[in-house]
């Protein structure tokens, strides 16, 4: 089952996740609408990329009323492709926002019980993982590039998650739209790290094209590492997007030349809701 919907042309949502718990919001952007220009032509909200500053801040402005979740109220990352998850509350709501300058510094994750809280990070191809718990009221996300996929980023996430009192049983995962097998091609150091993470799978997620080469399904990866973790299969849903194949919706990293735009992930509770 497709987990995402488009709810406009700003934004995918997962409305399973939504109907579950009234006030939650989960989803991720796309490119369209906005007022950036040039390479980030559109709804960019990266504020790292080379895109002036107040054309990220209208973006998000935007975005905020288009979504109905305040941008005071929104919390982002300084994403250096590690592991570093951060437990966030209500105090922190506004870092990273409106500007890079107070976002979490080298923090690839966040997670909360709070209302009133988004959890944003940003992404142009590289995986976004969603985790929620509805009987502990626990919501996370993470950012899963390569490097933080063969780390355990989704595998660090869970051991949060049991350690604040949730049950393995109970967490359910979203997996975001990214670029897909078919266009992420790897060379060989990659496939090691992956081979270390995956010891035991006997299905493994990547196929060798040529010399040296490989393509990977990152996707499957973080499925078969959340797996691994103690998460059901079935408590595990993947996106069929691909940031690179459907770029009337998307950036791409790799697609674009690494000259570009970023889309969010994010979930959180409004306000005036409970989970």
């Amino acid at each position: 089952m497709e987990p995402f919907s488009l709810t406009s042309k700003e934004f995918f949502t997962i409305e399973s996740w939504m109907e579950q718990s009234p006030g939650l919001l989960a989803g991720f952007s796309t490119k369209n609408g906005g007022i950036s220009n040039g390479d980030y032509f559109g709804l960019n909200f990266g504020f790292h990329v080379g895109d002036a500053e107040k054309a990220v801040c209208g973006n998000r402005v935007l975005f905020s009323e288009k979504v109905d979740f305040p941008l005071t109220c929104w919390i982002g990352a300084e994403q250096t492709h590690e592991v570093y998850i951060q437990k966030v509350s209500k105090a922190d709501r506004g870092r990273g926002a409106n500007n890079y300058h107070t976002s979490f510094k080298a923090t690839d994750g966040f997670y909360t019980r709070d209302k009133g809280t988004l959890l944003t990070l940003c992404f142009a191809d590289c995986v976004p993982l969603y985790f929620f718990d509805v009987k502990a009221g626990i919501i996370g996300l993470a950012h899963a590039g390569w490097k933080g996929t063969v780390a355990g980023i989704g595998k660090e996430m869970i051991s949060l998650f049991v350690k604040n009192g949730s049950s393995l049983e109970n967490i359910s995962v979203v997996i975001g739209p990214s670029i897909c097998k078919k266009c992420y091609i790897v060379d060989r150091k990659v496939i090691d790290l992956a081979e270390k993470i995956l010891v035991g799978v006997e299905k493994k997620p990547y196929n060798q094209i040529s010399e040296g080469q490989y393509s990977l399904d990152l996707k499957e990866t973080n499925k078969l590492i959340l797996m691994s973790a103690g998460i059901k299969e079935d408590n595990i849903l993947p996106t069929n997007l691909c940031t690179s194949c459907n770029s009337n919706h998307f950036y791409s990293h790799r697609k674009d030349g690494g000259n570009t735009g970023r889309m969010i992930a994010f979930i959180g509770w409004k306000e005036d809701f409970h989970p």
